[in-house]
């Protein structure tokens, strides 16, 4: 079938490696806004292609709505047949490029789209890409007129395989008393709603055709003193590789007070009394960022210039710590999801600025991207926070091993990592969650994924989130740190408070007793319906949910102590959509927030826990706090 096949397509384009930012040589122009938008019909998924929709406006055709980008397109209408589409979408709108870019390189990128795309612009083919959550672009300098209206064509397709990052499953039924013919259904694993659509910004940017930096990676040492040696490798390309004629100025911003300066592409520059990149709670200034600003010049080609935020902090860790800057580091925070009403995984940057004020509200210092990598201006917000990130892949649940989803997961953190090298905020990459990892091809395969990525960014450290039992698990070996999602009291003796310690407490030290490493919570939680009260507490209330949060309180506490256990993430920072089905409410509610942003009791109780853990191993003052802080 074409639908099978082109999920599978090889991807095309240019590697998206730096974030559009205008600059003296550099500009841009939003592509966002409102489309035309229509569905292949669900039995004839080769329609578009075979018809060529990409040649003509879809607004000629039958059928066509609006539909904002960006966005998810699932909950946009009333319509349950767009909710749960699944196949291929078309989008298209009319843009026009400026006569003033007609001499300069022209580049498309989009920030992401789930789950597969193929983009046409004039009725070309310019780039395809398959995985949602990460950039890609393409060079359409040859294609788009700079005299003329032109034309974007974009074909989505939110179909799952085997060999996807996530897993999915396409379920074909036979006609029957029970079916219609043609049905079909797409069975997930994971615990969140399948979103589709152009879910992140759509930009073109200019460089100089010439001569343009292509790519910069920065690290840094910090020595014990808290100096900071800073490094930095800027790749560019030039028409023809006359290296003479290339002089790099590298300059490291504080505001308008240049720090330091370098005429070498390659380099490293000592800072004596640098003002480091802390955690929020654990400095006066968290968060702190200057700006690198590169300018490669050439006397035949001329010059090109990119500023990029940088933070100065390192990351190291042992058997049993995690350490920013020379100073242990304790994760207190949360699981996420990119997920709200009406948009759904679409970039929503007033929702996130709400998000970031409860973040710091609740005194959290850290969270994950589950289940995959989140918008790049949500890394910038992060960055500019002191919010530490676990940046994951979108690899959840996977159930299958083999060597065509080895070889698009090894892409997906090639694609990850290569977006997020750079970002302070980022401390370690997790390369998936609850994979199937009690069984054997789960320990070759993730050692394969372990070692691309350690390759890939030695700077930072690798996990893989588990959920499998200690003594069966065969992937977590090849890790540097242990992270574990559990649900005692929930998942697990439901109801039942009272063994929640004992049993949260007795797995962690076996987990670090098997392993030898450093050990977290990366989820724990209940589902808890906001408004319900009951006492004594039962499942789904309120008071359940603040219960079950402190009994693991106590688990936490007693292995902090211990000395190798170095943090604890909720699940989840907010309730979000999942797809239908008995156990879930119209969607999964462990949040402490509601999906409006609203806060559960047990955000006051985390609130407390938050800041005092601040207090007591941050030594942060929170005097000012305690008069908000609610028993």
């Amino acid at each position: 079938m074409f639908l099978f096949c082109i999920v599978l397509l090889a991807p095309w384009g240019t590697l998206a490696l730096l974030f559009p930012r205008d600059s003296t040589t550099r500009n841009s122009k939003s592509l966002d806004g409102v489309w035309n938008f229509k569905l292949s019909p669900k039995l004839d998924q080769d329609a578009g292609f075979r018809d060529s929709w990409f040649e003509a406006p879809l607004d000629s055709m039958d059928d066509v709505i609006a539909m904002p980008v960006p966005a998810s397109y699932n909950d946009i209408t009333i319509n349950s047949t767009i909710r749960d589409y699944l196949g291929w979408a078309w989008y298209d709108r009319d843009f026009y490029v400026s006569h003033n870019w007609k001499e300069e390189r022209v580049m498309l990128r989009f920030g992401s789209v789930h789950y597969s795309a193929i983009v046409y612009v004039n009725g070309q083919p310019v780039v395809s890409h398959s995985g949602g959550h990460l950039p890609f672009e393409a060079d359409v300098s040859d294609v788009v007129s700079f005299s003329e209206k032109n034309r974007i064509t974009v074909a989505v397709n939110n179909t799952l395989t085997r060999y996807t990052v996530p897993q999915g499953e396409y379920r074909w039924q036979a006609e029957s008393p029970k079916y219609p013919a043609g049905y079909s259904t797409l069975d997930i694993a994971f615990d969140f709603f399948n979103y589709a659509g152009i879910h992140r910004p759509v930009i073109l940017y200019t460089t100089p055709k010439a001569i343009h930096i292509k790519d910069v990676t920065t690290s840094t040492k910090v020595a014990e003193d808290l100096s900071a040696t800073f490094y930095f490798d800027v790749n560019y390309f030039i028409s023809k590789k006359d290296k003479e004629d290339i002089q790099c100025v590298v300059q490291l911003l504080d505001g308008p007070s240049k720090i330091d300066e370098s005429f070498s592409c390659v380099d490293n520059r000592t800072i004596a009394s640098p003002k480091l990149w802390w955690p929020y709670l654990m400095s006066e200034t968290p968060g702190y960022m200057y700006q690198l600003k590169i300018t490669i010049i050439s006397l035949k080609y001329g010059i090109d210039e990119y500023e990029l935020p940088v933070g100065l902090r390192e990351v190291t860790w042992g058997s049993s710590s995690f350490m920013i800057n020379h100073k242990p580091f304790y994760f207190r925070g949360f699981g996420r999801h990119e997920d709200s009403n009406i948009r759904g995984k679409g970039l929503d940057l007033p929702l996130f600025a709400r998000d970031y004020n409860l973040i710091k509200w609740i005194g959290a210092n850290s969270y994950r991207t589950s289940h995959y990598p989140y918008a790049d201006e949500l890394m910038d917000f992060a960055d500019k926070n002191g919010i530490v990130i676990i940046d994951e892949a979108p690899a959840v649940a996977l159930d299958h091993f083999e060597k065509p989803l080895l070889d698009h997961h090894l892409n997906v953190m090639t694609e990850l990592v290569n977006r997020d090298k750079n970002h302070p905020s980022v401390v370690m990459w997790s390369v998936g969650n609850e994979p199937r990892s009690y069984k054997n091809s789960s320990g070759e395969y993730f050692k394969a994924v372990a070692a691309h990525t350690r390759a890939l960014d030695p700077t930072r450290a690798v996990t893989l989130v588990c959920n499998a039992n200690f003594a069966q698990d065969h992937a977590s070996q090849h890790f540097d740190v242990i992270a574990i999602n559990r649900y005692f009291g929930w998942y697990s003796d439901p109801g039942h408070i009272e063994l929640i310690h004992r049993q949260m407490l007795a797995d962690l030290r076996n987990w670090h007793k098997a392993r030898g490493k450093p050990v977290m919570v990366t989820e724990y939680g209940a589902d808890t319906v906001a408004g319900i009260h009951m006492e004594p507490s039962m499942v789904f209330t309120e008071e359940y949910q603040v219960e079950l949060m402190r009994e693991n309180f106590k688990a936490f506490d007693d292995a902090r102590a211990e000395g190798w256990f170095i943090g604890e993430h909720i699940w989840n920072f907010a309730d979000f959509m999942t797809k239908q089905e008995p156990r879930r409410v119209a969607g999964n509610k462990k949040g402490i927030f509601t999906r409006e942003r609203q806060p559960k009791m047990s955000a006051h109780v985390l609130r407390r826990r938050y800041w005092h853990l601040a207090e007591e191993i941050d030594g942060f003052n929170t005097n000012d706090k305690k008069s908000n802080l609610i028993l």
